[in-house]
């Protein structure tokens, strides 16, 4: 299985909801806050091309996008294949 990580924030639905959709789906993640691990915003926006939202959600180095992104790849019946 590939290593996720997921980029968080404080307060942030969407981030809680892809950490559900990760968990429902038997996929263990690192979180990483971003409010709180020094240097973590500019690492996300960095490995994320510019994007500053959250959540951002790696599989291994690869950027997936955000909940809405992981979400389709689920709905798709895609999520479980990208995973292996």
């Amino acid at each position: 299985m590939k290593k996720i990580t997921i980029y968080t924030g404080p307060m942030c639905s969407f981030c809680d909801a892809a950490k559900r959709l990760l968990t429902r789906n038997n996929a263990p993640y690192n979180e990483i806050d971003i409010s709180s691990v020094a240097g973590a915003i500019d690492e996300m926006i960095e490995k994320a091309n510019g994007k500053r939202t959250i959540p951002q959600i790696f599989f291994d180095e690869q950027h997936i996008g955000g909940y809405d992104e992981v979400r389709a790849l689920e709905k798709e019946n895609k999520l479980k294949d990208l995973l292996k």
